[in-house]
């Protein structure tokens, strides 16, 4: 049971920040220690449009890095909110500012 306490900690925890950073960042790692590809891509491509986000490292909190899955019915990370709303096609759109 208190694991169940736990995980809906992690989802109040995540609704809190979404509401209060208009770009959020669920990754793995830090933006200046990226902790996997796909997030160092992300953060490159933000930091490239001068975009300002706040991250949060889900390899330092384990229930958040479950709960964000719940939360978005998403089984990968990075996530990447903007005004409250996830954006699933993340990949896709990010191959698309790459390519110019």
């Amino acid at each position: 049971m208190t694991n169940v306490v736990h995980v809906d900690d992690a989802q109040a925890r995540i609704t809190e920040t979404i509401k209060l950073h208009p770009i959020v960042l669920f990754m793995k790692g830090s933006p200046s220690h990226p902790q996997c590809g796909f997030s160092a891509a992300v953060v490159q491509t933000l930091a490239h449009y001068g975009v300002p986000f706040h991250a949060v490292d889900v390899l330092a909190d384990p229930p958040v890095r479950q709960a964000i899955k719940t939360f978005s019915d998403w089984p990968t990370i990075p996530q990447l909110y903007r005004r409250r709303r996830f954006h699933r096609r993340l990949r896709h759109r990010l191959g698309n500012a790459q390519d110019g």
